[in-house]
């Protein structure tokens, strides 16, 4: 099994951005730009002819739509919580917020 991915190796704008998403209660006004550069800097992103993105992050794959607005909704937080948290990207984040 491959060890739990390294958030250091992130931007500081991803690991907020991980950040805000991991956090309890869920964060609101997480930007979509934010949100998609830090999937492209951790999963595969592919753009699909609808508009929607197909992104696969260890052995999940979500379609996810691009918001009406900048931000996402609360939905999106708690599907990319959990696809996160299932990469490995969780306990590492308790280290990146203190």
């Amino acid at each position: 099994m491959a060890s739990a991915p390294e958030p250091m190796h992130l931007s500081g704008h991803h690991r907020d951005t991980l950040l805000q998403i991991l956090q309890h209660p869920a964060g609101h006004n997480i930007e979509w730009r934010a949100v998609l550069s830090l999937l492209d800097a951790v999963a595969s992103v592919e753009e699909q002819r609808d508009g929607r993105f197909l992104v696969t992050l260890g052995e999940e794959t979500e379609t996810l739509e691009r918001p009406r607005d900048k931000d996402i909704d609360l939905q999106q937080v708690v599907d990319l919580r959990r696809m996160l948290r299932n990469a490995g990207y969780g306990s590492e984040v308790e280290d990146i917020g203190t």
